[in-house]
């Protein structure tokens, strides 16, 4: 019941009831409503400042939840490069030297993914755009090393496929018969010059024997070079064995082969003797991998003992003059 109000009159001297208006009562009924949703917005927008919506709370929760799993996922991926890492590792300097294969290069491995625009489709996702970003980089470069990482064992398999065929090849033994070892007389390093008389480096090893004696290929190949000459390496043959690996037989009295001959370890190349640039009959023997000489005597290990094969590396060792 609405309340009644009064108001004194000074010229009756009584108090008489207060007529209000339909206009202004609307007025007041109008201003009371504003008040009352004015108090009601500014309580709202208090409430929903400091407090979330239960929407917007499973919203947020849902956030959180998925980027826990991102920061997991990203801890995985950390997890998997490393055991990858290793795999790199071990495919480099175990698998790839056993099989005489150049290991693969960092800049190939770590190659990055190709494309300025990859990523812009992620960068929608706000405030979380730099870690999502950050997991599909490190996943595509994940699967990149995985993919250069199954070629190179696909490449292994192929090696070991033909380990026969290199072990056949490479070369292994000595190229005279030289079981009692008095036969190397100078090794590679510097040595003196028999011919020159001063210090040079002797790129080979020497085996002195009798003129005639028979030289063997020390490993299965392809003669590409026999070449007669009267100075330099003499008359001398060049095999070819495959996997970036050549040697040389120098100073020959006679050679017995042709070029492009296929011929295998032990068979015969050539006779000794003293041709070229040589003091004395006797072999000069070179071993080259990829182009670059290499000691010869690293070579000698499938026909010695091991007593054999350590006085063999002293014997190349000793400083003395070479007979090339």
């Amino acid at each position: 019941m609405a309340k009644v109000r009064y108001q004194y009159n000074e010229s009756t001297l009584s108090y008489e009831k207060v007529k209000i208006s339909k206009g202004k009562r609307a007025l007041q009924i109008l201003g009371t409503l504003v008040a009352w949703l004015s108090g009601g917005g500014v309580f709202y927008l208090l409430f929903t400042t400091f407090y979330d919506s239960p929407k917007e709370s499973q919203l947020k929760n849902k956030n959180d939840e998925i980027l826990l799993q991102y920061e997991i996922l990203d801890k995985r991926l950390d997890q998997m490069s490393a055991v990858l890492a290793d795999l790199e590792n071990r495919d480099d300097n175990i698998y790839r030297t056993i099989f005489e294969a150049e290991p693969i290069p960092d800049n190939i491995r770590k190659a990055g993914i190709g494309g300025v625009n990859r990523y812009k489709n992620l960068e929608k996702f706000k405030g979380e755009a730099d870690q999502v970003i950050e997991t599909s980089k490190k996943l595509d470069q994940l699967s990149k090393q995985l993919y250069i990482q199954s070629k190179s064992f696909d490449e292994v398999i192929e090696l070991a496929k033909q380990k026969e065929d290199m072990l056949a090849s490479i070369p292994a033994v000595q190229p005279v018969s030289n079981a009692d070892l008095k036969r190397m007389s100078s090794g590679f390093g510097r040595r003196v010059h028999p011919i020159y008389k001063t210090v040079r480096f002797h790129w080979g090893n020497d085996f002195t024997a009798p003129t005639g004696t028979e030289i063997y290929s020390t490993g299965k190949g392809k003669v590409v070079l026999v070449e007669h000459s009267g100075s330099g390496y003499g008359n001398h043959v060049i095999v070819d064995h495959g996997y970036g690996y050549q040697t040389l037989y120098a100073h020959m009295s006679e050679t017995k082969v042709r070029q492009g001959q296929e011929v295998k370890r032990g068979e015969i190349l050539g006779l000794v003797g003293s041709t070229g640039l040589s003091s004395a009959p006797h072999l000069h023997y070179e071993v080259l991998k990829n182009g670059a000489k290499l000691d010869p005597v690293n070579f000698y290990f499938n026909d010695l003992s091991p007593s054999e094969y350590a006085l063999m590396i002293q014997l190349s060792q000793q400083e003395n003059q070479s007979f090339d």
